[in-house]
Parts: structure tokens; sequence; C-alpha cells
């Protein structure tokens, strides 16, 4: 397949809607339990429903999306208007709140009922997210590059989520511990609102073949057992992305509860930044390297350096002993991120590249975050480590999540040496 865009306009669009499209997911996967957290109740048990439950509307919604996006062979639209509804339902998250709940319906409890609020709001927002980004985005992004380049451009994809946070914590974190999660809420709102719209003046289409057959066939298709004997090294690849993802849902939703409330770091915005721009660095440098031996190859070595970086993190308690294990954790994780997504990209059928974004999202999404952040709470309500906020005792995650992470990323062995053994020759598509 050859490259739709090349060079800047590609590297234009990749960065804006990539990175715009990550400061959103940064409030909904991290800062929007920090908010239910702070302001609505403490329980482990809570914020991992509200993670599983979006995770099931997303993975929903890329399916759905992603196959009717290849059926009618145009992503801009899905990307452009799924931005704009993003942004709004990202806005309207400064409108739920205990007060609010007890304000329209004083005779229930008004914790219940904000927890309710949130998780509806959190899944419409997740539909508009999935669409917008995970299936569409995604798709052409495949569509618009070939394996000449995906190790880079994944590469630099797998760096976003952390500059995303990044700059959230740099600009926007001071509002959070201010309390004004409205006005947080409707930043990053806006701006990714303002994003899609300049993408539906701007993004041009990247030409993609149109599978045959009906949509409820294309939709299916990913999901019979002959798709998966026909593309055998396609599902080793996206387990291998399963195991990877769950291991980092195991404490990725308590990182920034754990680093301020069990740390204590008064300096845990350094601490992030320079955690998140080492390994960014490390992460695009990484990218021509996956490119010059074969993202497939260096799955399990870069697991290795996240594992090492997830036992280094129990241990280090002081700024800098956390900044260290940090940089290897994080370097390690992106660049399995972007060794995996490469792979899956480079594995995908031309014409079901939509389709495979629905997929991607039931092995990174779906199974991770439903599976992950319960792991995750049960080690932190089994630790029963509390810490008193204003006179309320509350729980707080402890290190022991590393370690059930890394427990769990051990399990990439199996798929990432099938994977490294295979020769390179791409799975043929039967079409059915």
């Amino acid at each position: 397949m050859q490259r739709s865009h090349t060079g800047r306009r590609l590297w234009v669009w990749v960065v804006l809607l990539g990175l715009t499209g990550q400061l959103a997911w940064t409030v909904e996967n991290m800062y929007l339990n920090v908010f239910v957290h702070d302001t609505i109740t403490d329980s482990p048990a809570v914020l991992a429903a509200i993670v599983a439950a979006s995770a099931v509307a997303a993975t929903t919604a890329t399916l759905l999306a992603g196959a009717w996006s290849d059926r009618v062979g145009r992503r801009r639209t899905f990307i452009a208007g799924g931005y704009v509804l993003w942004g709004a339902s990202t806005a309207a998250f400064g409108l739920v709140g205990v007060d609010t709940a007890a304000s329209l319906a004083p005779a229930l409890d008004a914790v219940v009922v904000a927890v309710v609020g949130i998780v509806l709001l959190d899944c419409v927002m997740s539909v508009f997210g999935a669409t917008a980004n995970d299936a569409a985005f995604n798709a052409w992004v495949t569509d618009s590059t070939d394996a000449s380049n995906r190790g880079r451009v994944d590469a630099v994809l797998a760096t976003l989520p952390l500059l995303a946070m990044l700059l959230v914590f740099g600009a926007l974190d001071p509002l959070t511990r201010d309390g004004r999660w409205s006005v947080f809420f409707a930043v990053v709102g806006g701006a990714t609102m303002v994003v899609g719209v300049v993408a539906w003046f701007g993004l041009k289409e990247a030409p993609t073949p149109r599978p045959g057959g009906t949509y409820l066939a294309s939709l299916v298709h990913g999901l019979r057992p002959s798709t998966v004997r026909a593309h055998p090294r396609l599902y080793v690849a996206l387990a291998a992305w399963a195991v990877l993802g769950t291991s980092t849902q195991v404490f990725l939703p308590f990182l920034i509860i754990y680093v301020q409330r069990y740390l204590d770091i008064d300096g845990y915005p350094i601490v992030l930044a320079s955690v998140l721009l080492g390994a960014a660095v490390v992460s695009v440098l990484g990218g021509r390297v996956l490119d010059r031996i074969g993202p497939h190859r260096a799955i399990l070595p870069v697991a290795g350096v996240y594992a090492v970086g997830l036992l280094l993190m129990f241990p280090a308690r002081g700024m800098l002993a956390v900044i260290g294990a940090g940089i290897v954790m994080m370097s390690g994780f992106m660049l399995g991120v972007a060794a995996i997504s490469a792979t899956v990209r480079n594995l995908t059928p031309p014409d079901r590249a939509g389709q495979v974004q629905g997929l991607r999202m039931v092995a990174a999404v779906l199974i991770p975050m439903v599976v992950g952040p319960f792991l995750g709470a049960a080690v932190i309500a089994g630790a029963d480590e509390t810490y008193v906020d204003l006179g309320v005792v509350k729980q707080v995650p402890t290190p022991w999540v590393f370690l059930a992470a890394a427990v769990v990323v051990a399990f990439v062995v199996i798929p990432a040496r099938r994977l490294a053994r295979a020769d390179q020759t791409q799975d043929v598509e039967v079409v059915p």
C-alpha cells in the first residue's frame, strides 16, 4: 500500500488530532478518577466500575463506527463531528457533583446519584471519543501510512498520551487543586471542539478500498473463527496488546492518587513532568529502531524494560528514585505500545482498517480496563492503607500495584515469542 499523505501534512494531522484526543482521554482516564475521589467518593471499586463501564461503551462504539467508516469510505466526517461532540460531553463533567445531585433528587442518596450521573456521562463521552479517535482517526492513520514508517508514527503516537498528561499537569493541574473542576473540564472540552471544526475544513481523506457484503457482515467479520484462522498473527499481536494493556491498567488509574497521597511528594508535577519527557524522548528515538528491526521482534525486549521499571517503582520513595524508575517503566510501556500497534497495522487487511480498530479496542481497552482496575482495586483493598483528608479517612493506593502489574505483563512472553519466530509475510485476507 502506498501512503496517501506524506511528510509534513501527515505529521501535522497525526500530532494535532492525536494530541488533542489524548488530552481528552487524559481527563477521562486519570483526572476523572481524581475528581470522583476528591469530590464524590474514595471507593476504589467505584473508580474501577467507572473505568470498566467506559471501556465497554468505547469498545462497542469503535466496533460499530469502525465498520461503518470502512463501508462509507470516509473518515473525516466521523473524526470532525466526533471531536465536536466529544468536547461538549467532556465539558459537561463540570456540571455533575454531589450538590447538584442533592438539588435534583433530594429524596435519594446524593452520592449514589452523582456516581450514576458520572458513569452515564462518561459512557456518552467515551462513545463520541471512541468513534472519533479510536475508530476513525486510527483507521485514517493506517490508511495513510505503510510498513516503512509505521514504527516511527506509532512511536510518536505512543508519546502523545504522556505529553497530554504533561500539558494537563503543567497548565491545568492548578485548577484541580483549587477545586475549579468546571473550568478544568470546560478548557479541555472547548479545545477538543475547536480541533474538530478545524479537521472538518482541513483534513484530507486517504483513499482506501471498501469491503464487500452487508454492514452486518462487516461488523461481525473480525469476530468469526474463520477470520481468526485466516489471520493468526494479527490475533496473536492483539493478545499481546491485551496483556500489556491489562498490566498498565492495574496501576494507571490510581497513579496520580498514589504519587499525591501515598508518596506525599509536594512537587509531584515535577516528578511526572520529568518522567513523561524522559520517556517520550526514549520512545521517539526508539521508533526508528522499531522500523529497522521489525516491530514484532521488539515486543519482548521492550516489555522486559517495562517490567524492570515496574519492579523499580516498588521500592522507590524519594523524588529522584521515582523519576528514575518512572522513566524506565514508561519508556518500556510506550515502546511496547508502539511495537504492538505497528505490528497490528502491518497485519491489517487494506479494506478492514476501521474494523480492526474495533478488535484493537477489545484487546487494548475493553479487556485491560475491565480486568486491570479491578485487580488494582483488589490489591489496594488488601493492603488497607489509609490517609486522613479534612478529617475523613480515605483508602490510598500502595506500591503493591506495581508488583501486581509486573506479574501480569510476564504473560506477554507467550504471544511475543510466537510473533518473533514468525516470518514477515503478511496474512492474506480471505473475504467471505
